[in-house]
């Protein structure tokens, strides 16, 4: 194990102020990268907004799928803004500055938002695999109550899982290292600066994505093919593809939001130093903003009921724009 040299003066860990350097050998083009991150953002905010204005005023979407996708929408745009605008300060302005304390927060909001995130996903399969599998016993398994516990369950699970994170970076001992390369505060990248073995942080790391988005995605792809069982005993063509048609959006969603992990996790496993360091962040920062950005886009696209409840909303403030002027 290497050893640091650990001065008796050590700075006090409130007194800890890091400094994020964005994207590492990228910071010429830091402006130029902020541009397409911030219109995301901005679209991201105005989209789950939007999303879930048409959901809460039009009762006949008090439906179990668009409840879940109010949900996802909603930890869109926390994800979203937990990150964002600290790396635009960053890019714009080299406010790379915040303290051990706020870097802490960051870390914990960041991984407790993706945690839930997963949960809602699975929680949006299930609702699928409900709706096709048992579509008359429907509206009976997934009451409000029902859903409810769900998204009760996804937030507890998330805390608890995230919430030793918080004191496995605490325990460490930091000595002068306070330099992070990256946009946002994650996990790993507190526990590299400090002077301490930090085996037991990478191994709670993977202990949480072995249980958490490892094991949900081995359930949501239950779920599907079990769906797929289903659908392919419908005699008629017509069926299938119209209950196809209901997964569409969930699958494109699904795809958005673990392909990245799962090809961030490979990349640091099996790339070695063959892939940039910056590339690595770059995919990061887009992570948290391709995702929020998309996900009301597929499903305003996708969605039947989505885009009518989005027409006629903006058809009646047309009609009264109209009538105003006229008056």
């Amino acid at each position: 194990m290497t050893t640091y040299p650990i001065s008796s003066n050590l700075t006090n860990l409130k007194d800890i102020w890091y400094t994020m350097i964005g994207i590492p050998g990228l910071e010429d083009a830091h402006i130029w990268i902020s541009i397409p991150i911030c219109c995301m953002y901005i679209v991201a905010i105005v989209g789950n907004a939007l999303l879930l204005f048409l959901i809460f005023t039009d009762h006949s979407l008090h439906e179990p799928m668009y409840i879940f996708l109010s949900m996802l929408a909603v930890a869109d745009m926390l994800l979203s803004t937990v990150t964002t605008p600290k790396m635009l300060a960053i890019f714009w302005f080299q406010a790379g500055s915040i303290s051990f304390g706020s870097c802490v927060s960051q870390m914990f909001f960041l991984h407790f938002i993706f945690v839930a995130e997963s949960a809602i996903l699975l929680a949006m399969a299930f609702d699928r695999y409900v709706a096709i599998c048992y579509p008359l016993r429907y509206t009976t398994i997934l009451r409000t109550s029902a859903i409810g516990k769900m998204g009760v369950a996804a937030v507890t699970r998330s805390f608890f899982i995230c919430f030793p994170l918080i004191f496995l970076v605490y325990r460490l001992t930091y000595c002068g290292r306070n330099v992070i390369h990256h946009s946002y505060c994650e996990h790993m990248g507190i526990a590299r600066m400090a002077c301490d073995n930090i085996k037991v942080n990478i191994y709670y790391g993977m202990t949480v994505a072995l249980f958490s988005f490892c094991l949900d995605v081995v359930l949501i792809i239950i779920s599907y093919a079990l769906i797929l069982c289903t659908v392919f005993q419908i005699p008629s063509q017509d069926s299938r593809l119209r209950a196809l048609g209901t997964c569409g959006s969930h699958i494109c969603v699904i795809l958005l939001f673990y392909t990245p992990v799962f090809f961030s996790s490979l990349a640091h496993r099996f790339g070695g130093h063959s892939l940039p360091c910056h590339v690595h962040i770059l995919i990061a920062n887009l992570y948290v903003v391709v995702p929020p950005f998309l996900n009301p886009i597929i499903y305003g696209v996708k969605t039947k009921k989505i885009q009518e409840r989005f027409i006629q909303v903006f058809s009646l403030n047309k009609i009264y724009v109209d009538k105003h002027q006229r008056s």
